[in-house]
């Protein structure tokens, strides 16, 4: 069987010719992200580790984008702890007040994630560049710092879902919602609240959801609705 496209990136990185969903591997990173609230406790934890600066100056991006103009004496600690790091290993991709913004949306315009990489980054939100093609995921602030320490981190080959989506979306209806219908289908055990109407289960691993949920749009002076047929193989 063929591997997806996450796979295939895992496997280069990693120098296998293959991998399997559910293989433990070691992959070489493209990049790694920190902000000002996750950075200094990665700081804190390399500053353990003895290591002789950073694996690579060029492929760390350290951005000061949550607390910054600082909020208070604590906030403007950890971006001095962070500024500091920066200097100290000569991090080329460091964004401080007036660089800096939303980092998951200032490192694509940077031209610093691109399809093929492989990225990990101290916020959840660090998937966001799987949609340019790139394979990213969120991590802990300690694999952060081995992370910045090493150029690799362990994975856990991830497995896929297919989705078949027929039918056309109503007005006002954007992928978003698209996609936040599908995650409230498939989360276990989670709050089924957005598509909490009319799911059914028929045999296999075949799910159909027959009716749709209302959505208002607060640009919008209508309610629309999904009426998409999504099926899971």
């Amino acid at each position: 069987m063929g591997m997806t496209m996450t796979q295939k990136i895992l496997a280069a990185h990693a120098g296998l010719d293959s991998v399997q969903a559910g293989q433990l591997i070691e992959a070489d990173l493209d990049l790694v992200l920190g902000n000002d609230i996750t950075s200094p406790v990665a700081i804190h934890e390399i500053e353990k580790m003895k290591v002789d600066g950073v694996f690579h100056k060029d492929k760390i991006a350290l951005v000061m984008d949550h607390f910054v103009p600082n909020k208070d004496i604590k906030s403007a600690q950890h971006c001095k702890c962070v500024r500091e790091f920066a200097c100290k290993n000569e991090i080329t991709n460091y964004f401080d007040v007036g660089e800096m913004g939303i980092e998951h949306a200032l490192l694509p315009e940077k031209g610093l994630t691109v399809a093929g990489d492989v990225i990990i980054g101290a916020d959840s939100h660090t998937c966001t560049y799987g949609a340019l093609g790139a394979f990213s995921t969120g991590v802990g602030s300690t694999d952060m710092a081995a992370g910045m320490a090493t150029g690799k981190a362990w994975f856990k080959v991830p497995s896929a879902i297919k989705f078949n989506i027929t039918g056309k979306p109503a007005p006002w209806i954007s992928g978003k919602d698209v996609i936040l219908h599908i995650i409230g289908m498939i989360a276990p055990g989670r709050n089924r609240g957005f598509c909490r109407n009319g799911i059914t289960r028929t045999t296999g691993n075949r799910l159909i959801r027959p009716h749709s949920r209302n959505i208002v749009r607060p640009t919008a002076k209508r309610v629309t609705r999904l009426n998409f047929r999504i099926i899971i193989r």
